[in-house]
């Protein structure tokens, strides 16, 4: 009981005080996190060295920050935010005043209690001087709210592009506050050249911890299969290299940063092949399916950056379906999730169709092209239908959930005191019932049904079967693959979904790892089977690989010209002829030992195509 009215409590709070908190603050905040504070922080950092500033980067700590929270202080600031005096009362978190140094025009952002400061000058002597001016006024502060910084823990640390500075002489309190080169930000170590290796070279000993548990239970003839070791390898291992890759991922294209991210991927892929230790990271990359790291970190980064509008890169001037703004929520009291009715037969469906206004709704993408319609009924007969038109590149979910609030629209319009929205798309109906959805159409269609209800409208939501014959249903569908194929009109609906930018994204990534791979010097017997790897990335996956079919692909097995490079075999011939090196093409094509298997083969294929 206590956690739920915690919870109730939070949502109240968030909501009377979130349209004022600084916008600096990232911490417990809706719709943002350590990444984009990261992001925020290295962007303006970057702007200000390609400006020719030198700047002071300052991590702030405060000595128990949580237990040594001023409480009359927090009361008098929850007053004048002007939070409700039930809420008053029951508060027990902290809250500081995080506008004073925005005031002053210091760049301040804080996770939580996690502060950092950044000043600028044209000079080493300018930036001294605003970082101790800041210094005071954020230890008077805490002096005047009874909380107490640690000036031996506070971290600084010069950034920029010149050769030559002077080293800047940083106190808090009376007490000297020494420079580093390096300081960790919610986990992201940052240097002061902005290489990020230190960084690189701590996720990757991450990563080097859990392989060396995933190998002992991860053998070629015996132990985890291949799935389950990709399993962990995308939910385990990747997270951690790509921990807040939007801030570092210029540093990705560095050959040090990417040999680094390389050794690890590449163990982690030869596990998932079954692959000997000798093969090469492009083999193991591609016959695991997987992308390089290094490009993992750039994609990552790249959509981060678009979804926030901070890119416009594959979408050109499309624009991209954002959700809607936490604070736009209604008060937490007031979030009622709806619900709909799920008819899974037509008997059912037709007790529920004549009363009053029945409109069925569908989605549909056919050919490269999405539509959606309504189909209007009243009673048993239909009155009119409406076609809807969305981009090439838009979703079903978002067809379904354009037709459901075209639908919703028409019940308000008809006026009538009932009405009935049936459609077969479950998760959009899910959607629109949540209380506390941000999908900007699914928040659109429940300030509309806010409105019915104003007007005492019963609107009701059913869930119908798909393609099981029911009539209206089965109309509705018919009509938006028409509107799909064949309407003509400006567009209904053309916001971008973040489906079709990840997808755009994925097939950038992948027509560099192909080059990348092309252009390699190593695979090259893998290279015979999958000379290109946007062809390959498309099937690999959809063969089941053991060991010896690993080996096959990438020669590095029991060949003797293999064994015999390793020194493991005094000759690299074949025992057909001593003349000839045993290879995989040799034994593939053209060993005579093997030619009663080759002709039984292409006997199967021949017999096989003929049946088809």
């Amino acid at each position: 009981m206590g956690k739920i009215l915690e919870k109730m409590l939070v949502g109240r709070l968030k909501w009377h005080i979130l349209p004022r908190m600084s916008h600096r603050q990232y911490g417990f905040m809706p719709q943002r996190g350590t990444e984009d504070s990261l992001y925020d922080l290295m962007s303006h950092v970057r702007a200000k060295l390609r400006e020719k500033k030198v700047l002071i980067m300052i991590s702030l700590d405060i000595e128990g920050a949580f237990d040594s929270a001023w409480w009359p202080a927090i009361k008098v600031r929850l007053a004048e935010e002007s939070c409700p005096p039930n809420i008053r009362r029951l508060v027990a978190s902290y809250l500081d005043d995080r506008m004073g140094l925005e005031r002053r025009g210091d760049y301040c952002q804080a996770f939580a209690d996690d502060v950092v400061l950044v000043f600028d000058g044209d000079s080493t002597g300018e930036a001294q001087r605003q970082a101790n001016a800041a210094l005071a006024y954020v230890r008077d502060w805490g002096v005047r709210n009874k909380l107490r910084f640690a000036p031996h823990k506070t971290q600084a640390m010069v950034i920029t592009n010149r050769l030559k500075y002077d080293t800047p002489i940083l106190h808090m309190g009376g007490v000297d506050i020494g420079l580093s080169n390096e300081i960790k930000l919610l986990g992201l170590l940052i240097d002061r050249k902005l290489t990020f290796n230190g960084h690189v070279t701590q996720a990757c000993a991450k990563a080097i911890g859990l392989y060396k548990v995933l190998a002992r239970s991860a053998k070629v003839q015996w132990g985890l299969g291949p799935e389950v070791i990709r399993t962990i390898y995308t939910a385990a291992v990747e997270p951690v290299i790509l921990y807040a890759a939007s801030a570092w991922a210029p540093s990705s294209r560095k050959l040090g940063v990417r040999k680094q991210l390389g050794a690890i991927q590449r163990s982690f892929a030869q596990k998932m092949t079954k692959a000997y230790r000798t093969v090469s990271l492009n083999s193991a990359l591609l016959l695991a399916g997987v992308l390089p790291l290094d490009i993992r970190v750039r994609e990552t980064a790249l959509l981060y950056e678009i979804k926030r509008g901070h890119s416009s890169e594959v979408v050109g001037d499309r624009e991209v379906e954002a959700p809607v703004a936490f604070v736009n929520l209604d008060h937490p009291a007031e979030r009622m999730g709806g619900s709909f009715q799920c008819l899974t037969d037509g008997a059912e469906l037709a007790r529920h169709v004549g009363e009053g206004l029945s409109i069925f709704t569908d989605g549909s993408k056919i050919d490269g092209k999405v539509g959606a319609a309504l189909s209007i009924w009243n009673g048993a007969a239909e009155t009119s239908t409406r076609k809807l038109r969305l981009e090439p590149y838009c979703s079903v979910y978002q067809a379904e959930l354009l037709a459901l609030r075209k639908a919703v629209e028409e019940a308000l319009r008809s006026g009538l005191p009932a009405c009935g929205i049936f459609s077969d798309a479950r998760s959009a109906l899910d959607v629109v019932t949540r209380g506390d959805s941000l999908h900007p159409i699914a928040f659109k269609i429940k300030n509309l049904l806010k409105e019915a209800e104003k007007r005492t409208q019963k609107i009701k939501l059913f869930w119908v079967k798909a393609h099981v014959g029911l009539e209206g249903n089965e109309r509705a569908d018919v009509l938006a693959k028409d509107a799909a194929q064949h309407l003509k009109t400006r567009a209904h609906y053309d916001k971008c979904p973040v489906s079709f930018v990840k997808r755009q994204i994925r097939k950038d990534s992948i027509d560099e790892w192909s080059r990348r791979y092309a252009d390699g010097e190593t695979a090259s017997v893998t290279k015979l089977f999958f000379p290109d790897a946007v062809e390959a990335h498309r099937v690999v996956r959809r063969i089941v690989l053991d060991a010896t079919l690993t080996q096959v692909f990438t020669g590095h097995g029991g060949f003797s010209e293999y064994l015999h490079r390793f020194k493991c075999k005094e000759s690299p011939a074949c025992q057909c002829d001593p003349d000839v090196r045993e290879t995989v093409p040799h034994l593939l094509l053209e060993c005579p030992i093997f030619a009663v298997n080759r002709y039984e083969l292409e006997m199967q294929l021949k017999q096989a195509s003929n049946i088809r």
